[in-house]
């Protein structure tokens, strides 16, 4: 589940936030009205909810706390008796004042640093910023979290705490990599929209690869219909049949 769950958050590296019309940041983003219960929040700061997001289409509503708010959140770790201040992998860092400023996920940690996946963001750190960043932080001194929240992955915990087995250094193998250069076989099933949706590995390396050829596509291994509306763009760009349907031309052409 750990690595499924940041895998899902990396694959939204590089997606913004909305524009007003005089081209400002204002914080409208998908995370809130696709998140039960914090539709109120678009709009908002949204760190939080970008994890809260995650956790709930990574079916883990009970293990993370579902709120936009960060100091919520340090407190429903504090209620839940997972809180340390040791970075843990795939668990959430907290920056600023009791940890109330700003929030992103651990992916990697070794002695000196955490490499992280932050929403609301950007390139110099920032807590407010414009949008999904793999980010480098200190683990002590100046910019380091104030603590972490110790999710209860059913796989165990992995962590620098000596209390939770002390590990020095990890990563996660969800973290995003450069997909290979010819395409991998295809899988033998057409990738459509079908009820219910069609979800997988297979959709998830498809997305991937689309992302990293610079399509704005959501690598969550969901084939649903933001997906499909990408898919046919792809296809009529490469002078394919525009059905939506990933077949193995459609297959093929992603690695073209």
């Amino acid at each position: 589940m750990r690595d499924e769950f940041t895998a899902l958050l990396l694959g939204e590296v590089g997606r913004h936030e909305g524009r007003d019309p005089d081209g400002s940041w204002n914080n409208h983003q998908r995370y809130s009205t696709e998140t039960p219960g914090l539709e109120w929040s678009d709009g908002q700061p949204w760190c939080a909810t970008f994890e809260a997001w995650a956790a709930h289409r990574s079916g883990m509503d009970g293990l993370w706390p579902m709120t936009a708010s960060c100091l919520a959140a340090v407190a429903w770790w504090r209620d839940h008796g997972r809180w340390t201040e040791y970075p843990v992998l795939g668990g959430p860092f907290y920056l600023g004042p009791d940890g109330g400023a700003h929030t992103g996920v651990v992916v990697a940690y070794d002695a000196d640093t955490i490499t992280t996946v932050e929403g609301n963001t950007n390139d110099s750190g920032s807590t407010e910023g414009d949008g999904v960043y793999r980010k480098s932080r200190p683990r002590r001194g100046p910019g380091s979290p104030y603590g972490y929240g110790v999710p209860a992955f059913p796989e165990g915990t992995v962590s620098a705490d000596p209390a939770l087995g002390g590990v020095p250094a990890a990563r996660t193998s969800g973290q995003a990599t450069t997909p290979p250069s010819a395409p991998p076989r295809w899988p033998g099933r057409y990738l459509r929209v079908r009820t219910p949706m069609l979800h997988g590995d297979d959709v998830l390396m498809w997305q991937r690869r689309l992302a990293a050829r610079g399509w704005s596509i959501s690598a969550d291994g969901w084939y649903g219909p933001s997906s499909a509306g990408v898919c046919r763009a792809f296809q009529q760009r490469h002078g394919l049949a525009v059905d939506g349907v990933v077949g193995p031309a459609t297959w093929a052409a992603a690695w073209s």
